[in-house]
């Protein structure tokens, strides 16, 4: 695994290779203090952690990073799948030289319950903030890579023609007018260069395809590896679901998964919005600093 630093324009952060990949790193707050491992949700970018990473760094070792072809990594080697998400999380954890927390927002969950699963030495903690749940995940037929080339080459013709410029940003206000109720962390302009990027689109197109199937491999995962005991905390998200039934089903998945393991806890935001970690930084230093506490006191 080797790195190296953005030029000139590049943005923050550096670029890590990890096998045949490349990751876009933001790392921050002193070296020795404990690691977080940052990981977005579906379609996610490095900055949707901005307003958390602000109150975690001061006595952390924040990283947070973006998926091939994802905010500024260059374009995925492989297809989307638990495998290959799990093994990035691996590397980056491994380069953080002792264990790590991880916080994940959403889909990432699927990666980091893997990675505590199946490297359980790599992590101190979970933070799961309004993770995806699919307690009936079964696929009758993979597709996934097999189309995954199509949603790239749907990706590459917008950014050619200057579609995804348009296309993208307009995605991403329309996710957020319905997922936060903050505006974005960082200025417009690196919103479009991110999501105006036929890269960019076409992973997200390859990543909705991909969910199904990495909430089948998780859920068979689980039938052969144990979670550890590890603390673990799951952030429920209620204020973006209609209904007190629906409330109450997602409610009912977060807490079979913080029971997962005897440390495991639930926190609840009545009012809050499906992005945790732009919107309720305060719940997410909350959550990371009673993870310390138990680990402390372990």
């Amino acid at each position: 695994m080797s790195s190296a630093k953005g030029g000139a324009g590049a943005g923050p952060g550096e670029i890590v290779n990890i096998g045949r990949e490349q990751v876009h790193v933001v790392e921050s707050g002193p070296a020795d203090g404990p690691p977080l491992l940052l990981a977005s949700g579906l379609g996610g970018a490095w900055f949707d952690w901005e307003p958390s990473v602000a109150l975690l760094r001061e006595g952390h070792r924040v990283t947070v990073f973006d998926r091939p072809g994802l905010g500024l990594s260059p374009a995925a080697v492989a297809p989307p799948s638990l495998r290959r998400d799990t093994a990035i999380m691996e590397a980056l954890a491994r380069r953080a030289g002792r264990p790590v927390t991880v916080l994940a927002h959403s889909m990432a969950a699927f990666a980091a319950e893997a990675l505590a699963r199946t490297r359980p030495a790599l992590v101190r903690g979970l933070v799961l903030l309004d993770p995806s749940c699919e307690p009936e995940a079964w696929v009758p037929v993979r597709l996934a890579a097999a189309l995954t080339p199509l949603a790239t080459a749907a990706g590459a013709v917008l950014g050619a023609t200057r579609l995804a410029g348009v296309a993208g940003p307009f995605g991403r206000r329309m996710i957020l007018k319905h997922t936060s109720r903050r505006d974005e962390a960082v200025p417009e302009e690196v919103v479009r260069s991110v999501y105006g990027r036929g890269t960019v689109v076409g992973t997200v197109f390859a990543e909705e395809l991909a969910y199904r199937e990495m909430a089948a491999d998780l859920a068979g995962l689980r039938e052969r590896r144990p979670f550890p005991p590890v603390p673990l905390a799951v952030v429920t998200a209620l204020g973006d679901l209609a209904g007190a039934d629906r409330k109450r089903e997602w409610a009912e998945a977060h807490a079979r998964l913080a029971a997962m393991t005897p440390h495991g806890t639930r926190i609840e935001l009545p009012d809050a919005l499906h992005m945790v970690p732009l919107d309720r930084p305060d719940a997410v230093a909350d959550a990371v600093a009673a993870l310390d506490r138990m680990e402390g006191a372990a």
